[in-house]
């Protein structure tokens, strides 16, 4: 699939988006960090540790499915004017193979972004021994709010 190229509403995206993802309080708590960043894209990466697994000691759905919605969210806001903010209005997520490894890496790529609902997909991985296993796929639609 050839990736669609995008160009951002806002030379100053980067700072803005780093600056929104330290005010989110559920990824500081998990311990999520953006890895990387670009119009219309944003990987966002979480280290395993025990709080963070289900019974079988691999990573739980709600925190695949909660880094992948801001993996998503921030690929979306990066398009958008400075005076915008994004919400998420909808997301389906299928989950493809236990979500075991060393760390989770949910990568997101804006499909369309129109003049107020965004649509982005996110392909969510985990390192294990070296490779990147896929686990986890989720389809979004995001809304933007403008004049925050």
């Amino acid at each position: 699939m050839i990736e669609p190229i995008y160009t951002s509403q806002d030379p100053g995206y980067d700072a803005r988006v780093r600056e929104s993802f330290g005010r989110q309080g559920a990824m500081t708590l998990l311990g999520a960090t953006i890895e990387a960043l670009a119009p219309g894209h944003c990987t966002i990466e979480l280290p395993f540790r025990d709080e963070l697994a289900q019974q079988h000691g691999y990573f739980h759905a709600g925190v695949t499915s909660a880094v992948a919605d801001s993996a998503g969210g921030y690929a979306a806001l990066t398009l958008f004017p400075a005076s915008a903010e994004v919400l998420t209005v909808e997301f389906k997520i299928n989950l493809i193979a236990p979500a075991h490894g060393e760390r989770l890496v949910a990568d997101a790529h804006v499909v369309r972004s129109g003049r107020t609902l965004t649509i982005c997909t996110v392909d969510v991985s985990c390192a294990r021994g070296g490779e990147l296993i896929p686990c986890a796929l989720m389809q979004q639609t995001l809304i933007r709010i403008d004049g925050k």
